[in-house]
């Protein structure tokens, strides 16, 4: 059984997401931490409640950060992603289900000390969450087992940012955030826009699971109705990548993606906030800003329709 913590600012592909780990047959789903980035921190608390409770997914949801440990490139939430609400706009009440009175930092430390060794994170939004619990216990790297990213581009297939020409929207949300985490020696992979951007859904994938996924299904579509309309307002085509969906893709199935190893920087300030930068020869450069960092993965190629077909075949379970 692997065991994880989902940390999420709740949208539309996170939702996806945290439906994908809760189908998938060896999961347990051990905490929801929230984070603000595609919505406001009340709005994406309070969408993992819901969707914990319209699926029966059985979990702790604890609140986290609100706002980026530094400086940050751009402010407020992506509405014209996401909707309003984070969730494509779809109307719905107010869950019952409440989050937890300890904080998403806090829990992560508790979760990691009391199984040592034992639970991954899946990190789908910015990485503030996991800075504050670094802060808490630098000893998080021995404790917990690996940290799957989902963020950052490193300019592989000619892809780039999606909030500059070099920066993607979780880096830059809280660069700081994310230079720390990657340079603290946790076991982290980094699944970023280069393999996301290769891994499309399209209107023919969305009907597949309304019509295999039970509610699942159902619910998916009514989100990406919203998400759909963004991108097709971007390139005039109605599919999107499968972003966050992707990071727990590599962590059920890392033999999909092939990946390089070498540290990794997040530029915090300037014209280039929120670039990711991958050193594959540290010891050759002139800067000595990549001595003494510990190695990432990243991901640089994917096989999307295995990854595709994987989340099929995960959510149909839904419809079982």
């Amino acid at each position: 059984m692997k065991r994880v913590i989902f940390d999420t600012d709740i949208g539309i592909d996170d939702a996806m997401a945290l439906l994908f780990l809760h189908y998938a047959p060896t999961v347990q789903i051990e905490a929801i931490t929230t984070v603000s980035g595609n919505a406001s921190i009340a709005n994406t608390t309070r969408n993992a409640l819901y969707v914990c409770e319209r699926f029966g997914i059985d979990v702790p949801v604890y609140r986290g950060a609100s706002g980026p440990i530094g400086q940050a490139l751009g402010s407020g939430h992506p509405d014209f992603v996401h909707g309003a609400n984070g969730l494509g706009n779809i109307e719905f009440a107010d869950p019952t289900k409440t989050a937890e009175l300890k904080g998403a930092a806090e829990a992560i430390v508790e979760l990691a000390e009391a199984h040592p060794g034992e639970i991954s994170v899946v990190a789908v939004g910015r990485l503030s969450n996991l800075a504050k619990a670094l802060s808490l216990n630098p000893r998080l790297p021995e404790l917990l087992k690996e940290v799957v990213v989902m963020g950052g581009v490193f300019m592989r297939r000619n892809h780039g940012g999606n909030v500059s020409p070099v920066a993607e929207a979780n880096m830059a949300g809280d660069p700081s955030a994310a230079d720390r985490v990657l340079g603290c020696g946790l076991p982290v992979t980094v699944v970023g826009l280069d393999v996301t951007q290769e891994t499309t859904m399209d209107e023919q994938f969305i009907d597949t699971l309304q019509a295999n996924a039970g509610d699942a299904g159902r619910f998916i579509h009514d989100i990406t109705r919203f998400y759909f309309d963004f991108y097709a307002g971007v390139d005039g085509v109605r599919a999107c990548p499968i972003h966050d969906s992707s990071a727990v893709a590599y962590w059920l199935a890392p033999h999909l993606y092939t990946v390089e190893e070498g540290p990794v920087r997040v530029i915090a300030e300037g014209i280039a906030m929120g670039q990711t930068i991958l050193g594959l020869t540290p010891d050759r450069y002139e800067s000595d800003a990549w001595l003494d960092r510990p190695a990432c993965k990243v991901c640089i190629d994917v096989d999307a329709d295995a990854v595709k077909a994987l989340y099929l075949e995960t959510l149909a379970l839904a419809g079982q």
